[in-house]
Formats: structure tokens, sequence, C-alpha cells
């Protein structure tokens, strides 16, 4: 019915089947390679998205108490996200982890995140991990990225 409520409930999810829910919904990125943990949200009826966590991407902010969110995805359903994002950074904390981040693409508003307490932290420069002495094949969005935070404990 026009105008009902749906009632969002957090609920755990394994890594396969978050990343089958990110093969199917995500706009642009594949699913993660590995991750910590995974949790889920659900409409009642099913999972309306997902988010994954693992350890950051960026060498220099690996130093084992900071944590990152590798994906999140949902099916569009409203308010999903930001729960998600909040669950995440509940459960990180949980785990004994002392910060969270997260990356958007800089066409992206950021609109889960601050609805969820998250920071802006700044603008990445954005390029791409080949190199001649590793190369890589740019599979993802290589441009600027802006970089978050879970709010303070």
């Amino acid at each position: 019915m026009w105008g009902e409520k749906i009632m969002l409930e957090i609920q755990p999810i394994t890594f396969r089947e978050a990343n089958a829910f990110i093969k199917k919904h995500h706009s642009h990125h594949k699913p993660p390679q590995g991750c910590k943990f995974a949790i889920a949200i659900n409409n009642g009826n099913e999972i309306v998205g997902v988010i994954t966590v693992g350890r950051p991407i960026a060498r220099n902010l690996d130093n084992g108490w900071t944590a990152e969110v590798t994906r999140c995805c949902t099916d569009g359903t409203k308010n999903a996200a930001s729960m998600l994002y909040a669950a995440a950074w509940r459960a990180a904390r949980a785990m004994g982890y002392k910060r969270l981040i997260s990356y958007t693409l800089s066409s992206e508003y950021g609109i889960s995140l601050v609805a969820a307490g998250w920071h802006l932290i700044g603008q990445t420069s954005g390029d791409t991990w080949n190199r001649p002495s590793r190369p890589r094949l740019d599979i993802h969005p290589i441009g600027q990225k802006t970089l978050w935070e879970a709010p303070a404990c």
C-alpha cells in the first residue's frame, strides 16, 4: 500500500551470500576479494542490501586498528544504506577497531554516510593501481574518490 512503512532489520550474512548480492546489484564494482565481516538488511521478506568490511586497501592505513567498508550495496530501498553503515561501525567497534573508513566516487553525494553520522575527510587523488613493476587491469573507476570516516566513539 502507498504510504505503508517498511520495517528494515539487520541480519547476519555469509561472505559468499553478500558477494552474490553485490554481483547482482552493484552499479560499478565487482564483489570484494575478501572481508573481515559482512552484514545484510532485510525488509521482512528478502535481503535488500549488504555491506562488507575488510582491511584498508591503502597500505598506509592498514595499522591493525582501522577497517574499511569495501562495498555497500542496496537495491534502492530507502534508508537501507545508512542503516548498514551504522551497523558496520557498531560491529567494527565491538571487534576492537578504532576507525572505520569508506570511499565514494566523487560523483556520489554520500547522503547515506551523512545520515549515519559519518564525516567527510577529504578527496583522494584517484589513480590506477597499474605500475610497470606490477601490472594491473583497471576494471573499476579510477577517478578521484571521497574519503569518509565513521564518527568517533
